[in-house]
């Protein structure tokens, strides 16, 4: 049956498609089902869709399906037995370490397309109305920055600590720490990294995550 089209702007359907609701484990409704959900042609999910792969918001995986960005974390079973001994303020000193090297070399390695998506990221988290949408604008910005980073050995440190943090009782602790004040300010500080790190300027990129991560942990120490 055909699907009568909606008046849904196109930007409308990106933030229905990219809210997660239409997902399963990071993994898109079949095409057709989707395409229902939203009321929307086929052709016209399509085109949308296409847009958020170029843009790196969403990623194909031959046989599997379409998958929401950052990918669905993969060691969660594995790392069961740290992230039962690990706490959100022990998960922030490595960030801290970490993240603050991974913004500098992205000002450094990162293109001309990764910068504009990364401020398209920024945007996102900037414009969240609620905590569950500023989680999810939050992981997918700091995993750009991670990949714009252009290394596996990074990256592969940045998804471990990543799934620890889904993993361990990361989520409710922020739930208790972040109300509206406290997501439009730790939220602000992500316009101060992506402009660093889009005007290549290295040090101040790694002063601007270093800011961000201090005021994360700040909220998450005071709200324990």
């Amino acid at each position: 049956m055909a699907v009568k089209p909606t008046t849904l702007t196109t930007e409308a359907l990106r933030a229905a498609i990219l809210s997660g609701d239409l997902a399963v484990d990071g993994r898109l409704l079949p095409e057709r089902a989707l395409a229902e959900s939203l009321a929307v042609s086929r052709n016209r999910l399509r085109a949308v869709l296409e847009d958020l792969v170029q843009e790196g918001l969403v990623f194909r995986r031959q046989g599997q399906g379409t998958f929401l960005q950052p990918p669905p974390t993969q060691a969660q079973e594995r790392l069961g037995a740290l992230a039962r001994r690990v706490s959100p303020l022990d998960l922030m000193e490595v960030r801290l370490e970490l993240e603050p090297a991974l913004a500098a070399r992205a000002a450094l390695r990162g293109s001309a397309a990764d910068k504009a998506r990364l401020l398209r990221l920024m945007e996102d988290s900037l414009r969240a109305p609620d905590l569950t949408a500023y989680e999810r604008a939050d992981d997918i910005f700091h995993y750009k920055i991670a990949e714009m980073a252009q290394n596996p050995v990074f990256l592969t440190l940045f998804e471990e600590i990543r799934s620890l943090r889904q993993a361990a009782d990361w989520t409710r602790a922020r739930q208790r720490a972040l109300g509206e004040a406290e997501i439009a300010a730790v939220s602000l500080h992500h316009s101060a990294i992506a402009n660093a790190i889009c005007a290549g300027e290295e040090q101040a990129a790694r002063d601007a995550m270093r800011r961000h991560m201090l005021e994360v942990g700040r909220v998450l120490s005071e709200n324990r």
